[in-house]
């Protein structure tokens, strides 16, 4: 192996490990907390979560082994196993991300009609489409047996041998990407824009009542009036910090695979294969931001798994000191 695939290999390593991590943790706090359970989101970030284990541990395994072994790890069947699902796993989770944007268009824009127009039965409905969205691609690739191992990625994904189906892989290719990238990316765009918009509103009114607030305390002290008008800049901010990461992380990850992807159908553009799995790898790098993006590193997930961290260390602080306990009284019975 040369060092840049030493280095390719390691990086798929650490993602698998983190994504991993990162998304049984959400799946605990998820299972831990009640209050996430009711809530409409949970089911589309455990819908996320879901893809994104499975992602983890079904074809990022069979990448890292295409790395090493510069081929095809296992038999076919596995192989077109692995690229069904793969192709299934991305729709969905892109899919995913966008039905989350829906939802906070709606809590944001649309907030005393929220409850009735975003239900548990309304959720239900639009994971059942994102399903029957995500499952209809790789059931019309699997069956003209467009799914195989394709060395440039060095991963079971879309792929055609025959040179006489060209064309229609081609415009195969194209409205997969249309439908899922460019369509969630749209979605995204949208409805986080509406989001910003309505925060930039909310801030411009609490400024005003803030800096009135201020005028007419004539005696505040400087140092408060200070903190005021950094809260204030801070408030202004956070809006759009959280939806630039949303959209970007959307934009950082899955692009460059895509045009990759385009790309390759042009027999004109020769595409190097490091960059082919560099690709992949950032697509794989979206199950490891999606937990802390999505649900780690609010306020509600922070607190829940920090009380299932404090309560497995209590009850093993409380399992050790019976056993000290236990120890003394049997040392004590001995010098008895």
């Amino acid at each position: 192996m040369s060092i840049w695939e030493l280095i390719l290999a390691f990086v798929v390593v650490v993602l698998m490990l983190v994504a991993l991590l990162a998304n049984v943790l959400v799946l605990l706090c998820f299972l831990y907390s009640a209050d996430i359970r009711k809530q409409v989101p949970g089911l589309f970030i455990l819908n996320l979560t879901f893809c994104n284990l499975l992602m983890t541990v079904s074809s990022m395994p069979l990448t890292l082994a295409g790395i090493i072994y510069k081929g095809q790890p296992g038999g076919d069947q596995i192989c077109h196993v692995v690229g069904f699902l793969e192709t299934f796993l991305t729709t969905n989770s892109m899919l995913s991300m966008a039905a989350l944007s829906i939802d906070r268009w709606i809590a944001v824009v649309f907030p005393l009609s929220y409850h009735s127009k975003m239900r548990y039965r309304d959720a239900a409905l639009i994971l059942s489409y994102t399903w029957l969205h995500s499952v209809s691609f790789p059931i019309v690739a699997a069956s003209l047996s467009w799914v195989g191992f394709h060395h440039l990625y060095a991963s079971c994904t879309l792929y055609n041998k025959r040179p006489e189906d060209r064309t229609q892989f081609v415009i195969f290719t194209g409205v997969f990407h249309a439908l899922s990238f460019l369509l969630s990316l749209i979605i995204l765009c949208f409805t986080y824009l509406k989001v910003l918009k309505v925060a930039r509103f909310h801030c411009k009114r609490i400024d005003v009542i803030t800096m009135q607030t201020l005028v007419l305390l004539v005696d505040i002290h400087p140092s408060v009036r200070e903190r005021c008008l950094e809260e204030q800049k801070r408030r202004r901010q956070r809006a759009t910090k959280k939806i630039s990461t949303f959209i970007g992380t959307f934009i950082l990850c899955f692009a460059p695979y895509v045009i990759t992807r385009l790309v390759e159908l042009s027999s004109v553009v020769h595409i190097n294969s490091h960059w082919g799995i560099i690709s992949k790898c950032l697509a794989y790098s979206k199950a490891v931001s999606d937990p802390f993006v999505y649900s780690l590193l609010r306020h509600q997930y922070k607190k829940t798994w920090k009380d299932i961290i404090n309560k497995i260390l209590k009850r093993s602080s409380i399992n050790s000191s019976a056993l000290t306990e236990s120890h003394n009284r049997n040392i004590s019975q001995l010098n008895e």
